[in-house]
């Protein structure tokens, strides 16, 4: 599975690129409601449960190795991080639900972080929800789904690791979650497989991403 013309516009995938391969910086960290800085770019965010390859696949998409920190140990993501993508849009990491090696109630007091960000942030635009092809939807994903479901907020499954598993388990995996998605009011149509090892899916995800994006932020002309 790559990504070729047939799928993916070039002219689209070129300009994300670009925009994905410009200024990246971290411009927040937030551990309680207060500390969530005020809206202003549109907002998108990933999620999904810990270890699934959420910081590897934001690495990926940006062509950093450490943008977002990668570990074996599920639960290292604790805050919510803000990171501004060239003046465009904010790419917003959050914590891992499920199960983290951490404390019970380190875990309850992000895990109830990142439901408060999701449920009632207002340029937030849309939800990369992030399933391991090797496990498919869990029981805390399918919480999460209804949640933004009843706050009516876009999400889009993103399958990861899909280099892990063969072509006809992926279809099969990609054809039950449609059917399911199909139910959902609040979910994207589109289900994108991706792999950050071999790059599979990236390009597609990229300019899935920078479609959302506004306009690029002039500096103010000097009088």
């Amino acid at each position: 599975m790559t990504d070729t013309p047939d799928n993916i516009d070039e002219q689209e995938a070129e300009a994300a690129r670009k925009l994905f391969a410009g200024s990246c910086d971290f411009i927040a960290g937030a551990m309680t409601p207060t500390q969530l800085p005020p809206c202003g770019l549109v907002e998108v965010a990933f999620a999904g449960r810990s270890n699934v390859g959420k910081s590897s696949l934001i690495n990926a998409l940006t062509g950093r190795k450490a943008l977002a920190r990668t570990s074996s140990t599920p639960g290292r993501t604790q805050q919510v991080n803000f990171f501004d993508l060239g003046g465009r849009l904010v790419l917003v990491d959050l914590p891992g639900f499920g199960y983290a090696r951490a404390s019970k109630g380190k875990v309850g007091a992000w895990t109830r972080l990142v439901m408060l960000y999701l449920k009632g942030r207002a340029c937030l635009r849309r939800v990369h929800l992030l399933i391991d092809c090797r496990r498919g939807i869990g029981a805390n994903d399918r919480e999460v789904m209804e949640d933004l479901d009843r706050a009516a907020v876009s999400y889009q499954i993103v399958l990861t690791k899909c280099d892990m598993v063969d072509e006809p388990t992926l279809t099969r995996l990609r054809d039950d979650i449609l059917a399911e998605l199909a139910k959902r009011p609040a979910a994207h149509p589109e289900v994108l497989a991706t792999s950050a090892k071999t790059d599979v899916g990236i390009a597609h995800l990229r300019a899935s991403i920078a479609a959302l994006a506004g306009p690029p932020v002039r500096p103010p002309a000097v009088l």
